[in-house]
């Protein structure tokens, strides 16, 4: 569990990491260089959780060596899909990291909705709907291995 206090934001407990896979972890189907070992470290302490169409047929591949859930979801509804994903875990103690329209629930949903722009860009919907917006996903996963870095971007 990773815990955060952030003074005029919340006090945030994580138990679960959501993330999208390709545009966000992955670009063309292939893991962004860093990413594993950052979730090998991660996974020492929250749940990792994978949620793809695995559009390029990669993502069992590439995430061989990580342990982690990974979810291949229907190619229809899947903003639905997500966001219904990450209530069932329960939002509260979940950080979601995502980059397309179809991120939007989950960025939203989650106690820490993280938005990245990678080579696919971002979507204006996923932007909106996160609390930070990261320029990569190494950025974004090093949120959570140096939290204070979380503090000094929401604290009011």
């Amino acid at each position: 569990m990773i815990e955060i206090t952030i003074p005029g934001f919340k006090q945030l407990s994580f138990q679960h990491l959501v993330l999208d896979y390709n545009g966000t972890i992955a670009l063309d189907g292939r893991l962004v260089k860093g990413v594993e070992q950052r979730l090998k470290t991660l996974s020492q302490q929250m749940k990792i959780h994978v949620l793809t169409a695995d559009t390029f047929g990669t993502v069992g591949r590439s995430l061989s060596q990580v342990p982690c859930q990974v979810t291949v979801i229907p190619l229809e509804n899947q903003a639905e899909a997500k966001g219904e994903y990450l209530r069932n875990l329960g939002p509260e103690h979940c950080v979601a990291v995502g980059n397309g329209r179809n991120d939007r629930l989950m960025l939203k949903e989650a106690a820490l909705g993280i938005a990245v722009v990678l080579g696919e860009g971002v979507s204006p919907e996923a932007l909106f709907s996160g609390d930070v917006v990261c320029r990569d996903i190494l950025d974004a996963l090093d949120l959570l291995l140096f939290p204070l870095r979380l503090t000094a971007t929401l604290r009011s």
